[in-house]
């Protein structure tokens, strides 16, 4: 969450605004493990005592590779608002979000919860 309000500031501020107020939030994990198909190999030895004949096998299993898929999937409605408009008093400034360095975070972006 702490990313998603730093890119509504960051957007804001490209936007050419200079305060928002986040008005709606949606988020969706759609990650989930898939393993592939694996393999069985088969070993055996027959022997034989007269007519009769005899097989002992010994299958091993070896499953297949995992992998990740999905995503996180996350949407914010913002309202921008520019210094002095209407509705804007309760609105959160997007530089002090962003803080000092808001003209390179804004240039930057933010990657991490920890940017």
């Amino acid at each position: 969450m702490k990313v998603a309000e730093k890119q509504a500031a960051i957007e804001t501020i490209k936007a050419g605004y200079d305060r928002y107020i986040i008005v709606g939030q949606q988020g969706q994990d759609t990650t989930h493990l898939v393993q592939m198909p694996g393999s069985y190999s088969t070993t055996g030895t027959a022997t034989f005592s007269g007519n009769t004949g005899f097989y002992q096998a010994n299958t091993v299993y070896q499953p297949g590779p995992m992998f990740v898929a999905g995503r996180h999937n996350q949407k914010l409605s913002v309202y921008m608002f520019k210094n002095g408009e209407p509705g804007g008093q309760n609105a959160l400034s997007a530089k002090e979000t962003l803080g000092t360095k808001w003209a390179d975070i804004v240039r930057d972006g933010v990657m991490t919860c920890t940017s």
